[in-house]
């Protein structure tokens, strides 16, 4: 390996927000090279973990045609997808960050979605309807979506990183796996490039511009417990090992000023057994997001949560947090027969823990660790409260509450009463950070003083200022590939007008 190599980009990260800025940056005339911190057989970051979903504004069938060319008339006939307008995901950021969100960030997200997608098909990534995650079947017979998502990758996370490179290598990128950036190169006329470690040596990546795109800092334990707090260092890690903040801290020994919601991240319910950081062979697997359909219960036998809440889409990134903070990190979701056939194909995966017994008395004694005595009382509390003269209906919030527990279950409450029951064990997963880099409208990131550092860009995971304390599923795609495509666009202008390497 050279010493020194140079380009007019340069992305570091592997990820879909990586890949769309490096993209983006070729298809406006700048040579590209991007630094994947990964092997090849890792590559992509947390992308290669996700579900593939979508959260994207679309007003209708037509809309969602544009992104779908393979929906047929009977697709469209059997099923409701509903709309989800650019108001709904003004709504939906705002209320679930409790208004903190950066409006010039969120207003580039909502009105950038569908034409980022849009962009992204036209590089050959597919996108599919989300049936098997977003939707369940009515008694008339069709499919009626719910949350507000209705669009994912082809493929899942692993196929929207595989139509991504295959679109990297048409655009004549040059990809450097194991090669993560150490730090910036700087003058006084900005950012110069990257000095990175290449195959087990120290390069030098010279360019007039820098994309960087390598996720925040959930796999790295010492930062979880400094800025999110303790506890943190215990968490699963639910996607790739390389995202341990070393975009931010290059970013930040460079002037940049920090932005979001550090003591805050995206977590969720996880099998409790999953292994320290993401299993590329299961993927998503571990999560457990069919709880609004249970009860959750901790150690001590006691309901901690309202898992009725709101749709999962809205609840299910804030919930895991809430299991961290029981004994042991460690709660069990509980389900009787009326339900089972609700659960998501996660809860059959081989790698599953999992307790099922005929009666709750036995169910008590096969789920470990638990105060069987305080858990049989807790459901018999439970039962006694739900609201059955409310008609039970998954595809929307039903308002089939409780009366008279603390805390209360909203909506799809049901009596858990009728054999075989079933409880599976989580703990928490984080995903991914929200604390991160302070960016404009552009993607340019920004120094302390306010104003933007000369050809320095950032996107994806690393950003802040998005999200606070919780997040509406699918969003961190779209936002990636939107900033990702801002910044590449950005780095590229910023590259045909800068001075010479």
């Amino acid at each position: 390996m050279s010493e020194s190599l140079q380009a007019d980009v340069v992305v570091v990260g592997g990820g879909n927000a990586a890949l769309t800025a490096a993209l983006a940056a070729a298809e406006a005339g700048a040579s590209v090279r991007l630094l994947e911190a990964a092997p090849q057989a890792e590559r992509g970051g947390n992308s290669t973990y996700t579900a593939g979903a979508m959260r994207v504004v679309f007003d209708g069938p037509d809309s969602l045609r544009a992104l779908m060319p393979d929906l047929s008339e009977s697709d469209l006939a059997e099923t409701d997808f509903g709309a989800y307008t650019e108001a709904d995901y003004y709504d939906d950021m705002a209320r679930l960050t409790q208004y903190r969100a950066d409006p010039d960030l969120v207003e580039q997200l909502v009105t950038r979605s569908h034409d980022t997608l849009l962009w992204m098909r036209g590089k050959g990534v597919r996108f599919q309807p989300s049936y098997g995650r977003q939707a369940f079947k009515r008694e008339d017979g069709r499919f009626r979506f719910w949350g507000g998502l209705a669009v994912e990758a082809w493929g899942g996370g692993p196929g929207l990183v595989a139509g991504l490179y295959e679109a990297a290598a048409k655009a004549g990128i040059a990809v450097h796996y194991q090669g993560p950036g150490h730090s910036l190169l700087t003058d006084d006329a900005g950012v110069r490039g990257v000095r990175a470690r290449i195959e087990g040596g120290t390069v030098d990546v010279r360019a007039r511009a820098v994309v960087l795109a390598c996720g925040g800092f959930e796999a790295n334990a010492a930062w979880r417990a400094r800025y999110l707090g303790p506890g943190w260092d215990l968490a699963k890690v639910r996607g790739t090992r390389f995202n341990q903040g070393d975009g931010i801290r290059m970013a930040l020994d460079a002037g940049a000023m920090p932005a979001g919601n550090w003591s805050g991240c995206h977590a969720v319910a996880w099998d409790r057994n999953a292994p320290e950081f993401g299993d590329l062979a299961v993927g998503d697997g571990f999560q457990k997001h069919s709880y609004p359909f249970s009860i959750v219960v901790n150690a001590a036998g006691e309901r901690f949560v309202d898992e009725g809440r709101d749709f999962r889409n809205y609840t299910y990134a804030a919930y895991g947090r809430r299991v961290l903070e029981q004994p042991g990190q460690v709660a069990w979701q509980v389900f009787d027969a009326s339900v089972s056939h609700l659960l998501r194909d996660e809860y059959r995966i081989r790698q599953v823990t999992k307790a099922k017994a005929d009666t709750l008395e036995e169910l008590a004694a096969r789920m470990e660790g638990i105060d069987g005595a305080r858990f049989l009382a807790t459901v018999r509390t439970y039962n006694d409260a739900v609201m059955t003269e409310v008609p039970f209906d998954p595809t929307v919030k039903d308002g089939r509450g409780t009366r008279g527990v603390a805390p209360p279950k909203s909506n799809w409450a049901n009596r858990i009463e009728t054999p075989p029951f079933e409880a599976y064990a989580v703990t928490c997963g984080i995903t991914f950070t929200f604390g991160g880099l302070a960016i404009d409208p552009g993607a340019r990131v920004q120094a302390v003083s306010g104003a933007p550092i000369p050809g320095l860009f950032a996107a994806g995971e690393l950003v802040g200022g998005l999200f606070y304390g919780n997040y509406p599923g699918g969003t961190g795609l779209v936002s990636g590939a939107v900033f990702g495509r801002l910044a590449g666009v950005g780095a590229a202008q910023f590259a045909k007008e800068g001075a010479a390497l």
